[in-house]
């Protein structure tokens, strides 16, 4: 399937897609539209104008910029010019951006106008950057320094991008940034090859859908399908979940329907799958799914939800009341919960439908996953014994300049290579995987290591606790003890911090019980759904503080 004659590039499968089916829709935002013929020539022109103004076979290319079209335009013309797209945290100040650009050595930055002030601040200090294209300059002028999108794509090229150029290969990179709760974000690198791969080279099993042969069957293959998926991506293509799902839609030919905001908003979102008679959606846990049951609650009967038949989620956990709610307003759908970081994809999966469930943080384990204790001994099921998390086969080949790291991340067990990013977990005796949290944020409290993740499960189960983070205190007798910083319900009594400590030691272990509470507007989740540990920290020092003044 995948010997020398095939090169597994997304510009490969995407160009014969549209070629195919030129006028159905590849993106969808709001009343905007971008058929699959459009997001081909565009993606042309953004990439032969890249080349022609010098950036070299895999040089790196930032896109800095909300969810719209054109995020995805970008990665296309990377893709099709050989080049390395990756990243940026629309949320970073002046100093994370420019760490980022120049640890990355990005030849070129596609930004959103309304983040040019950002990169003013630091741009003179930049000097790997070639060239700045400005995206949605309408009303605000473009910055003398930078071009504007709709320029760099007005002409179309004489030739193919990699016809002009040096080519396509089976090493071909995309990046993807992650990361500032363990260090500074650091750029995994993945082969494109790999990473189609790693979903089975455009299979959907579900669909009874099969592995493509080569890349340019895809095309083909789209055109015959009965089901064309519609898929609403409402996380930020900025993060690993919403973009890697993008990808997979329109992998089958399918459409990327984003929000019209460019950000989540349960009724917006809900609005949005009516409307475009979306059949997946893809959700980051928790954080987004508990707006939606809301916003459904609320307003049983407002969408028209049949056509949705998938939801699934990556990069935090949702409960099983919330489940349970959400299939009882769209009792067809199924909800996958995939356990994946950008370092280790299909770590485990949990399916939730009217006909079945799987325990919240218990995972089915995937066929590349085990758990190994620290010194690299395999966990056996119903052990009780922990360990990390290890995912073997396709895998990153790195993190971009950090050979530590990577040496680290990425170690060589039983004659084989694996990424173990840092997640912990039990194996059951029936093989599924209990997990337990991110090591890094583990709590360490008389010897005893408490995992937030589990805690803050258990306090969100309680009807008055909208979000909850958990972080450790320094404790002059345990090391660390436990402090909830506790989001409640809009409208919620607080219940006290007793109800609370009685309700998770109604579900744990008295020593996983925090010992102190923090009431707040917002836990402050970021738009992919993840905490910021070092914030809450900080919140919590400094209510105790000022609780002790």
């Amino acid at each position: 399937m995948t010997d020398g004659n095939h090169i597994w590039n997304y510009a490969n499968i995407w160009e014969s897609i549209a070629a195919a089916q030129p006028d159905e829709n590849a993106i969808v935002q709001g009343e905007d539209t971008v058929g699959w013929g459009e997001f081909d020539r565009e993606a042309d022109a953004l990439a032969a104008f890249m080349i022609d103004r010098g950036l070299e076979q895999r040089a790196s290319v930032a896109v800095y910029t909300p969810n719209r079209a054109e995020y995805l335009i970008s990665y296309f013309a990377a893709f099709k010019a050989g080049l390395t797209p990756l990243n940026i945290n629309y949320r970073y100040t002046s100093s994370e951006l420019a760490y980022l650009i120049d640890n990355a050595d990005a030849k070129a930055v596609i930004f959103d106008i309304a983040y040019a002030a950002t990169i003013e601040a630091v741009r003179t200090t930049l000097d790997s950057v070639i060239c700045w294209i400005a995206v949605g300059v309408e009303d605000a002028d473009c910055p003398d320094w930078a071009v504007r999108y709709e320029d760099a794509v007005a002409t179309d090229p004489a030739q193919r991008p990699f016809e002009a150029g040096w080519g396509r290969s089976n090493e071909d990179l995309l990046m993807i940034y992650t990361g500032g709760t363990t260090g500074m974000p650091k750029g995994v690198m993945w082969r494109l090859h790999d990473l189609i791969a790693k979903s089975d080279f455009g299979a959907i099993p579900m669909l009874g859908v099969p592995s493509l042969e080569r890349p340019e069957d895809a095309g083909p293959r789209a055109v015959a399908s009965p089901i064309k998926s519609r898929s609403v991506i409402a996380p930020p293509l900025m993060h690993g979940t919403g973009l890697l799902t993008a990808f997979a839609a329109l992998v089958g030919g399918g459409t990327v329907i984003l929000l019209p905001s460019g950000k989540f908003s349960a009724e917006e979102m809900l609005e949005t799958i009516a409307r475009h008679k979306a059949t997946r959606a893809t959700v980051v846990g928790e954080p987004f799914a508990q707006p939606l049951l809301a916003a459904l609650d609320a307003n049983p009967g407002q969408w028209g939800l049949s056509s949705i038949l998938l939801m699934t989620s990556s990069g935090a956990m949702w409960t099983r009341e919330t489940k349970l709610g959400l299939i009882r307003h769209m009792p067809q759908i199924n909800l996958i919960d995939s356990y994946s970081s950008s370092e280790a994809l299909g770590m485990g999966m949990s399916i939730t439908n009217a006909q079945g469930e799987t325990q919240t943080a218990r995972f089915e384990t995937g066929e590349t996953c085990a758990v190994f204790t620290e010194d690299h001994r395999r966990v056996e099921p119903g052990s009780g014994e922990k360990g990390l998390l290890a995912v073997s086969g396709y895998c990153p080949i790195g993190y971009y300049k950090d050979e530590e790291k990577t040496a680290k991340t990425f170690p060589v067990i039983e004659g084989e290579r694996w990424s173990i990013p840092g997640d912990w977990a039990m194996v059951n005796e029936d093989g599924t995987l209990e997990i337990l949290g991110r090591g890094s944020q583990c709590i360490n409290s008389g010897g005893e290591k408490i995992f937030p993740e589990e805690v803050e499960e258990a306090l969100r189960r309680h009807e008055a606790v909208r979000d909850v983070a958990v972080t450790g205190l320094p404790d002059p007798r345990w090391g660390e003890r436990i402090c909830a910083v506790v989001e409640l319900m809009p409208g919620a009594e607080n219940p006290g911090d007793q109800s609370l400590v009685d309700w998770v030691g109604g579900q744990l272990a008295d020593y996983k019980t925090p010992r102190s509470f923090v009431y707040v507007e917002s836990v402050g989740r970021a738009p992919n759904g993840k905490l910021d540990y070092k914030a809450i920290r900080q919140i919590a020092i400094e209510a105790e503080e000022k609780a002790i003044a």
